[in-house]
C-alpha cells in the first residue's frame, strides 16, 4: 500500500479528486465515493504499470495542477480545496 497525495474540489455539482504524483483523477458524488474510486483507479493503474514496460507515470506538472484548480475560470477564484492523504 502506497500513499498518495491528492486534491478534492467540487465541480458542477461532484467532487472531483486528483492525484498529485500519477495524474489520475475520479469524480463522485460525495468526497468519500470519489476517493473509493480514486483508489481503484490508483490500483488499477498500479497493476498495469507493473506489468508493462511501456506505461508512463509522472507526477503533475504546475501547469496541469493550476489548471485542475480554475478549470471553471480564467482568473483563479476563493473555493475550498481538500489536501488529503490516500493510501491505496
Amino acid at each position: 500500500m502506497d500513499f498518495y497525495t491528492v486534491i478534492l474540489r467540487q465541480s458542477a455539482g461532484y467532487w472531483v479528486a486528483l492525484c498529485l504524483e500519477n495524474g489520475i483523477v475520479s469524480q463522485g458524488e460525495t468526497q468519500d465515493s470519489t476517493i473509493e474510486k480514486l483508489k481503484e483507479a490508483i490500483e488499477s493503474f498500479q497493476d498495469v504499470y507493473e506489468s508493462k514496460s511501456d506505461v508512463y507515470c509522472a507526477p503533475v506538472p504546475i501547469k496541469e495542477l493550476h489548471e485542475f484548480l480554475t478549470v471553471e475560470s480564467k482568473e483563479p477564484v476563493s473555493q475550498v480545496y481538500e489536501f488529503r492523504a490516500v493510501y491505496a
